[in-house]
């Protein structure tokens, strides 16, 4: 993105390093690089990379991107101010900052008192210090600087006055970006506003002043990047500081905060993809991008960039194996899914009546999910995504739908088990294909004392006619949903050898009837996968095996569905 474009607004990413402080989730070098790319292509301008010489993965992360650079986005790298009574050039954690390479450099500093005297143990002449040394020197180093302000919201709200001198010694040795930091995520929005109204006042700021970004971030060349153009005197910028937010989510507001600080003249946003973060997240640019671009008129990307979000949220989400949120923002599966009959049937004549916008704007797509509280509009909208065309007039609607009430009404739930639907549905069009028959199957389990803790074994016998012939197979396996599922994978896969691509992504059972005890009703959810698509299916009954048997059936039967079809689209392209 380059500054020429209107009301552009500069998202920083720090996914990387501030995201992958959330409990449970860690990434590689790998992960790092390959997360950092999808960012790159997204159109992020810069890229939080981490802290080098913090650990030796963010080392060998920015080696890996010399080597391999982005092709549009700045790697940032990220630092405390120097430590107490020492220069900044004898502390050899910059020298690890200055050996990563990086055009940008962001510098965090302490901003509350109370931090400066309690957690770092100095003086508050000392703290400010220690700001204006680091960046000088790191700007005599050829860096360009961002000032993330620690804390800046709790420590103006108590010292003020303290405050706003560290901001003036960032601005006076040359920092180009201040950014304000909700590092404990406890602002309200109308704080926020104001609090970013008082500033620009204090510093005499003029938010809407472009000078000095008359050019298009990414550097070209070694020698641009150690020495970038910019306009200074002695080290220091000419041009007044550009204004940033960087929000946490503990009072779930940190959208809304940053959104705030926006309209009141800040013109970068940091935050994370999907969130991510420590305690409860940061400020999640999946809804902060839209929110930004489309709704309040801001540029943050191109439109065919924005129109990747979905999928580049989706594929962060399998980076650091964390499961997406159906109900996200914008992204989620559930975003644009409509459940009601009254809402599909007002949809199907006009989107805007319950869309906020179009889903295709940010690569999501609009969703029609059946259930009991389901009419004739959802089951046409349904048939319709699936490729079948049906009337309202035709007795087979009547009968999916009778039958879809029928069934949920026994405890299945087609909402998150859209192929058994469409199973539902061929077989009410008499177009589903019997590909076996079960003769029946019997499932023995061992709970077998080992050394130190016990452990336990299954074994799965199951006949099962193909074509006319009877077979009869056996699998081990860890539990007996294992063990079936492997003994009917084995009876098949001579028949249909595509289903040894087939595996289970994931395996849900909720009890429907909890006051029934150990006799209760279970639904059981199965995801599986051919490794390039995902679909899940259901089963329900009073044993858990019989309902596991039957989600793992309608897996495999939905597989080979899915199968034929890629088959039958190649023979027609031949």
């Amino acid at each position: 993105m380059t500054a020429q474009a209107p009301n552009p607004i500069w998202i920083y990413d720090t996914t990387l390093r501030d995201g992958s402080q959330r409990e449970g989730l860690s990434l590689s070098i790998e992960d790092k690089l390959r997360i950092a790319r999808q960012l790159d292509q997204l159109g992020i301008p810069f890229i939080e990379g981490g802290w080098p010489g913090a650990n030796p993965k963010d080392v060998q992360f920015f080696w890996r991107l010399k080597e391999e650079p982005l092709t549009q986005a700045e790697i940032v790298a990220f630092c405390s101010t120097r430590r107490p009574h020492k220069t900044a050039a004898e502390d050899p954690m910059l020298q690890a900052i200055l050996a990563a390479g990086t055009h940008w450099v962001t510098i965090f500093g302490k901003s509350w008192d109370l931090h400066v005297t309690e957690g770092l143990g100095t003086t508050l002449d000392e703290n400010l210090a220690m700001i204006r040394d680091t960046i000088e020197y790191l700007r005599s180093q050829g860096r360009r600087v961002i000032y993330d302000a620690e804390h800046w919201f709790d420590g103006y709200k108590n010292n003020p006055d303290y405050a706003i001198k560290t901001l003036k010694a960032a601005m006076d040795a040359g920092a180009e970006w201040l950014v304000f930091c909700d590092t404990n995520g406890g602002t309200l929005p109308h704080e926020i506003g104001q609090i970013v109204r008082d500033v620009i006042e204090s510093l005499e700021l003029n938010p809407e002043n472009q000078a000095g970004f008359e050019q298009t971030l990414s550097s070209t060349t070694e020698t641009e990047c150690l020495n970038p153009p910019l306009e200074t005197e002695h080290g220091r910028s000419l041009h007044s500081p550009r204004l940033g937010i960087h929000t946490h989510n503990d009072s779930d507001t940190a959208v809304a905060n940053a959104l705030m600080s926006v309209v009141e003249g800040v013109s970068m946003v940091q935050g994370t993809m999907n969130g991510y973060g420590e305690r409860c997240g940061n400020a999640n640019l999946c809804s902060l991008i839209p929110n930004l671009q489309l709704k309040l008129g801001y540029h943050c990307m191109q439109e065919e960039q924005l129109a990747t979000l979905t999928q580049v949220s989706r594929s962060i989400s399998e980076v650091v194996n964390l499961a997406p949120d159906d109900h996200a923002a914008f992204v989620g599966r559930s975003a644009f899914a409509h459940k009601g009959g009254i809402h599909v049937s007002a949809v199907e004549r006009n989107p805007v009546t319950y869309e906020h916008i179009p889903p295709q704007q940010v690569g999501n797509q609009r969703r029609i999910v059946i259930s009991d509280q389901s009419g004739l509009s959802n089951v046409l909208a349904k048939a319709k995504s699936f490729g079948h065309e049906l009337h309202k007039q035709d007795a087979a609607c009547r009968q999916i739908l009778g039958r879809l009430k029928e069934l949920e009404n026994e405890g299945y739930q087609f909402e998150a088990a859209e192929a058994s639907f469409d199973l539902l549905m061929r077989d009410a069009l008499g177009q589903k294909q019997q590909h076996f028959e079960l003769k029946g199957f019997q499932v023995h389990s061992d709970m077998l004392q080992g050394i130190g803790t016990p452990y336990s074994n299954a074994m799965a016998t199951i006949k099962v006619t193909v074509n006319g012939e009877d077979i009869l197979e056996v699998a081990e396996g860890n539990g007996p949903v294992s063990a079936l599922d492997a003994a009917l994978r084995k009876a098949l896969v001579r028949f249909y050898p595509e289903i040894g691509t087939f595996y289970l992504t994931d395996y849900k059972v909720r009890i429907l009837d909890g006051a029934a005890g150990t006799s209760a009703k279970t639904r059981v959810l199965v995801e599986s996968s051919n490794g390039k698509q995902r679909w899940t299916t259901v089963g329900v009954s009073a044993n858990i095996l019989e309902a596991s048997y039957q989600a793992v059936v309608e897996g495999i039967e939905y597989g080979l569905l899915l199968q034929s079809a890629v088959k039958t689209a190649v023979e027609q392209n031949v």
